[in-house]
């Protein structure tokens, strides 16, 4: 499954569970399964609980997902930074 099919969604960590899975509170009141993608494994990019996440679901089973973007403190998801959208020329 590529990354373009699945659903998007943000919450925060609520429990570090075994196996490199996450327990993930989502902002619409879900709680979901998910483990980090391959990318931020690659990058050696730590979660911990408490952290929001951006996590794509899969389509066919919406309770398990992949954290593909750890946000920072203020930001809403990965395009709302500063240098990410057209500024003035």
């Amino acid at each position: 499954m590529s990354r373009e099919d699945l659903i998007q969604a943000t919450g925060a960590v609520e429990k570090i569970l075994g196996g490199g899975r996450y327990q993930i509170g989502l902002d619409t009141g879900q709680t979901v399964t998910a483990q980090l993608s391959g990318r931020m494994r690659r990058f050696r990019i730590r979660v911990i609980p408490g952290d929001r996440v951006q996590v794509g679901l899969s389509p066919y089973d919406p309770t398990h997902g992949f954290i593909t973007f750890r946000l920072r403190e203020g930001q809403s998801g990965p395009d709302s930074g500063p240098g990410s959208g057209p500024g003035p020329r």
